[in-house]
């Protein structure tokens, strides 16, 4: 079904913090948007935990927010793109989930320590072959295991399929019906996908105590989907014409479908992704699957574009977490810290270890220069720097990776700190340029959507109004200071990543 000419299509984009939905037209303009909170519980160390019905419900909240009935008979299909890694189990009759959603940022010690007992056993070099993607709770398999473990040890509906286990893609359509379906990008994020195949890896499945039964079937971005349904005042039946992993989508909007574009997302965690594979040497970057458009070239066979990829677990989360202990709006938290200078104190939120370019699960978050004079703002700016010093880190090793870069592509909602922007140039030492839509995952999927469509062409994408004059934040600072941060940091850093085996050694 092709979209009419006037038509409109809708993205949904359900985050970690957040469900967001927009209604973009054919000259990619947003129409509408809206947006819908979703909770987090923290049951215990480690233990970040979601509600699958809490989430569908968020998203049906946010489509009738932002959907009206005069525009739901405009809208002619619809677009969706999803925070990777986290993982749902439930049942494929009566279609609930069971038990919790498992967060992208869950590092329960059952997870930890079977990530441990991989690692003794010599499988963490195959599972990054495989994969792309160090061995780490952060990505799905070993979360799958853990649900599977904890509601079907024997493995008894999930050997027959009855119960099915995957990412947010593949629970979200479930709701529609029809087969179960993963898209190829979420899939390349749970660590059972051999990312040059492009199947169910047989041997990670054994290693993983995960049955084939069990997974969705993967298909390409651009689908076949099964139709929404449930999603009022959207008519039952409207086409799904692309899914994306949050990050993809934003990569999606940023790159135009080309390479040579770096981009940041700064959001409950942070994504730092080019277009091109990893050095399959380097163990601090992830390689991963972008997405697939069969008919396109790609960078391998039936459209599959590669990416190389920085995750950062706490950027946003940071702040939040700071407003929370405060007990104040993170908003106003911002605020704060555009008051305060640098006065020597270092955050380094290493709240479950260290992700890239570390990938040290022991590290555990230090906080340095605390003195009788340290108040909320000064701890507010702290927490902002944080956030530009992570993403420098693996910006340093991307550059490393890929030579020199021209500028860094910069969304998510806290690019709207003029702190931070700052800040990230200063640090980074290059030009930060700010999106002028922040929700750049569901423009991103939108527009894949048109691809999908024939509204347009990979190389006829739409620019959407107000991208190209985006804000641009140049350096202020010198070499030399620069220098003295960047070391600054990384001692803290160091101290962080010490602090465990200190500890073991005494």
């Amino acid at each position: 079904m092709a979209p009419e000419r006037e038509g409109l299509l809708l993205a949904i984009d359900q985050g970690s913090s957040s469900t967001k939905a927009m209604l973009v037209d054919r000259d990619a303009t947003v129409v509408a948007s809206s947006s819908c909170p979703v909770g987090q519980r923290h049951p215990g160390p480690g233990q970040v935990e979601q509600s699958a019905e809490e989430i569908w419900a968020s998203v049906q909240r946010a489509v009738r927010t932002c959907v009206d009935r005069e525009l739901a008979a405009r809208v002619a299909g619809v677009a969706i793109s999803v925070q990777r890694e986290s993982v749902v189990l439930w049942d494929t009759v009566s279609g609930a989930a069971v038990g919790p959603i498992l967060s992208w940022q869950d590092r329960r010690l059952a997870t930890a320590t079977a990530a441990d007992a991989l690692e003794r056993g010599g499988h963490a070099p195959y599972i990054r072959s495989s994969t792309g993607l160090p061995l780490d709770p952060m990505f799905s398999a070993l979360k799958a295991g853990w649900l599977l473990d904890t509601y079907d040890p024997s493995r008894a509906r999930a050997g027959t399929g009855a119960w099915k286990v995957g990412t947010l893609d593949a629970w979200l359509l479930s709701r529609f019906g029809g087969p179960a379906v993963t898209e190829i990008g979420n899939a390349s994020r749970t660590q059972l996908l051999d990312i040059g195949g492009r199947q169910w890896d047989p041997t990670l499945l054994d290693l993983f105590d995960v049955p084939r039964a069990a997974l969705p079937d993967v298909v390409a971005s651009l689908g076949p989907f099964p139709p929404a349904r449930g999603l009022p005042p959207l008519p039952d039946g409207l086409p799904v014409l692309a899914v994306l992993g949050d990050s993809h989508a934003a990569l999606f909007a940023q790159a135009r479908g080309a390479p040579g574009v770096v981009k940041a997302t700064y959001g409950t965690g942070s994504s730092v992704m080019t277009l091109g594979r990893a050095d399959a040497g380097d163990t601090s970057l992830c390689s991963t699957i972008a997405w697939q458009l069969p008919g396109t070239a790609g960078d391998a066979a039936d459209g599959v574009a590669h990416a190389t990829e920085a995750n950062i677990r706490s950027t946003g989360r940071t702040i939040s977490w700071l407003a929370d202990l405060f007990q104040v709006d993170p908003t106003a938290l911002l605020a704060e810290a555009a008051t305060a200078s640098s006065d020597e104190i270092i955050l380094v939120p290493a709240f479950g270890g260290l992700a890239a370019p570390w990938w040290d699960r022991d590290a555990t978050p230090v906080i340095i220069g605390v003195s009788l004079g340290t108040g909320r703002p000064q701890l507010a700016r702290a927490a902002l720097e944080s956030v530009a010093f992570q993403i420098d880190d693996v910006i340093t090793v991307l550059q490393r990776a890929a030579g020199p870069l021209a500028l860094l592509a910069c969304d998510g909602g806290l690019t709207r700190s003029e702190v931070l922007m700052q800040l990230q140039a200063d640090v980074s030492g290059l030009p930060v340029r700010i999106s002028a839509t922040p929700n750049l995952s569901a423009l991103g999927a939108a527009l894949l959507a048109g691809v999908g469509a024939g509204w347009w062409t990979l190389g006829g994408l739409p620019e959407p109004p107000g991208r190209a004059t985006g804000a641009e934040v140049l350096p202020r600072i010198d070499a030399d200071t620069r220098a003295r941060l960047r070391n600054r940091w990384a001692d803290a850093v160091a101290r962080a990543r010490s602090h465990q085996r200190t500890k073991a050694a005494s």
